[in-house]
């Protein structure tokens, strides 16, 4: 099984705002849970390397001479709708080298009320952003509509952006094997798949598995900055994108008005501690939807009571003896469970049908945890590479252990830090066995950038609430909010929330550290 994702947004695009009220730092810590929905005007260029006081390495870095701002081509593509390209440098420091094409999109504000642009990542990485431009109108509030121009674009390496990172044409050669493995043999096969799949990410990438950094997509940021004209920019990013915005804000503080993370990893931790957090965080998680089903007998898995222990004998069953859904997949095992159950993990929305497909495999029919599977891997609202770009960003980025026998030792924590779940997250081999070395990440810390709201969930598996806030302490003044919500990234929850983050990007008043919405 492959490393797990980071963080991924899966927001419901049709936002459904119930009103709820907004608390500050000392109110009660919340009960259960509740439901939830889920122009290319060119500016002077800025100097070509700019100061990063997040690195580590305060060495001097080469100096370059400007070169022309960068230029979008927009054409129309719908009501209120431009779509286009910029080229950006493949290399940031070798400007008039190879090129990567990037594709935009962008709903117009109203002509009267506009304040500027607002950048806008879903997370992944790996995941296109230009989605949440094309589908504006059904997750930003009409107050954002009226006064941004919501721009989103595909970063480099992913969706349309040209060139994309490619490694297969079918996940099932390599994803989803069975996790854990019952002896050497089947170990071996695990490792051997993950270092073919690195190997084929680099036959069929090349020299762009280089490029892709964080880093790399915060300089674009402020190339796409320049090209829309604008001195300073806001920005909005859920999930992987907070670690992605918290990069440009401390690499282009003096560029940002105002910024926005919904759903962020701990910036403090490296990328072993990181899905450490995350196993935790799926763990609990599964452990309320067992119990929450155990506690009420219309869910389709309730087992008289014993959603808990069903799930255990299922998944051992699914070892032994893998449902077959169709001769030309991968029969669903241990290891497409995992990303199946993962899937539905991120929102509630989706518990029922995990509550199904579960239910279903009990009764030998493995196709609707193979459907979850299908979109953890490649989501209805993707273009088709979103895991082969997160695999290849996040092993550049930080690759955790850097030898299979490192990786092996650190089975036992996931174990206990996830008794179900965590061999799904233990048994990942690809970063380990990656063909790519990594970058010097840059340390996040916001100084100089101005106040960044941090919005957390209270039931978030993928980045947990502890997480989140170690976030918005590491800014140098983040505001941390909390959403009482069973979901990954809290926007579009209820009216508090929607409402406070409104008043933040249109008037640029700030929450209070520690406010509390539910």
């Amino acid at each position: 099984m492959s490393a797990p994702r980071r963080s991924a947004i899966l927001v419901t695009l049709v936002a459904l705002f119930a009103a709820a009220g907004c608390t500050d730092a000392g109110a009660d810590e919340p009960a259960a849970p509740t439901s939830v929905p889920a122009s290319s005007t060119s500016v002077p260029a800025t100097t070509a390397v700019p100061a990063e006081p997040g690195r580590p390495d305060e060495s001097a870095p080469t100096t370059q001479a400007p070169v022309p701002a960068p230029t979008i081509v927009w054409d129309d593509c719908g009501d209120r709708l431009e779509c286009g390209t910029l080229s950006v440098p493949q290399d940031h420091d070798d400007p008039t080298g190879p090129s990567i094409t990037l594709s935009l999109a962008r709903h117009l504000a109203d002509e009267d009320e506009r304040i500027g642009s607002l950048l806008v990542n879903p997370g992944g990485p790996g995941s296109g952003g230009t989605y949440l431009a094309l589908n504006a109108t059904g997750i930003y509030a009409d107050e954002l509509l009226d006064h941004f121009d919501i721009v989103g674009w595909d970063p480099r390496g992913t969706g349309e952006s040209v060139p994309a990172v490619d490694c297969t044409d079918d996940y099932d050669d390599y994803l989803g094997l069975d996790v854990p493995p019952d002896d050497d043999a089947e170990l071996q096969v695990l490792i051997d798949t993950a270092e073919r799949f690195g190997q084929a990410c680099l036959e069929r990438s090349g020299e762009l598995l280089q490029h892709i950094s964080t880093e790399d997509s915060a300089r674009d940021m402020d190339l796409i900055r320049q090209a829309l004209g604008e001195q300073t920019i806001s920005y909005f990013g859920f999930s992987y994108g907070s670690e992605l915005g918290s990069v440009w804000v401390t690499m282009f503080p003096e560029t940002v008005r105002a910024a926005v993370f919904d759903g962020a990893a701990d910036p403090t931790v490296d990328q072993l501690e990181s899905v450490l957090q995350q196993a935790a965080g799926f763990e609990s998680q599964l452990d309320v939807f067992l119990a929450n089903c155990s506690n009420d007998r219309d869910c389709a898995f309730h087992n008289r009571g014993g959603s808990e222990r069903a799930f255990d004998q299922l998944l051992e069953r699914l070892g032994r003896e893998p449902l077959v859904v169709s001769p030309d997949r991968i029969a669903v095992g241990r290891g497409v469970a995992f990303y199946a159950v993962a899937s539905a993990l991120y929102t509630e929305n989706f518990w029922p049908q995990l509550e199904r497909a579960l239910a279903d495999a009990q009764d030998g029919d493995g196709s609707g945890l193979l459907e979850l599977y299908d979109d953890y891997l490649s989501p209805p609202w993707g273009s088709g590479n979103e895991f082969e770009a997160f695999i290849a960003i996040s092993c550049l980025d930080d690759p955790g252990p850097q030898s299979v026998d490192e990786a092996l030792a650190q089975v036992g924590r996931f174990l206990q830090a996830a008794p179900r779940l965590g061999p799904g997250f233990a048994y990942g081999f690809e970063c380990a066995l990656w063909p790519v070395p990594p970058v010097q990440k840059v340390i996040a810390t916001g100084v100089g950038a101005g106040p960044i709201v941090v919005i957390g969930t209270t039931g978030d598996a993928a980045t947990p609430i502890d997480s989140t806030r170690a976030m918005a302490n590491a800014m140098e003044d983040g505001r941390f909010v909390a959403v009482e919500a069973n979901q990954h990234t809290g926007y579009g929850v209820n009216t508090c929330i929607v409402d406070l983050v409104s008043t933040y990007l249109i008037d640029l008043e700030p929450p209070a550290d520690d406010t509390f919405c539910d």
